[in-house]
């Protein structure tokens, strides 16, 4: 699978999902760093197939009404230590590989659950 993750996402979760063997590259690795605007790393996803990690619930609200980023983790944890929420994406990344061949989806991560929404193509 191919992942970007968001600039308060921890550049560490990229770098696991790079060892476990899938395509990961973090905003801040994009020409625009920080700056990249939410339209942009949007655009970006969509093209290159990836899956977008975020804390911003701007995507989320975009991802449902404007269909992009078509593919969405919104994570809802805060400020959590690192290794917990990295630990909770390798965890699921048999869920997500499922819901990445199928389509559009949105998956909601909490402390306690995932909450996924399939948004079909």
């Amino acid at each position: 699978m191919r992942f970007l993750c968001d600039v308060h996402i921890p550049i560490q979760l990229s770098k696991r999902l790079a060892e476990v063997g899938h395509d990961c590259n973090h905003v801040n690795r994009l020409p625009g760093r920080w700056h990249t605007s939410d339209q942009d790393i949007a655009r970006t996803v969509d093209l290159e197939d990836r899956i977008l990690i975020t804390k911003d619930s701007d995507f989320r609200d975009s991802c449902i009404v404007r269909r992009s980023p078509r593919k969405l983790i919104k994570v809802n944890l805060g400020n959590i230590p690192r290794n917990v929420l990295i630990d909770l994406i390798l965890t699921n990344l048999k869920d997500i590989e499922r819901l990445n061949e199928r389509g559009r989806f949105l998956i909601e991560v909490d402390f306690d659950k995932l909450s996924v929404i399939e948004l079909g193509e």
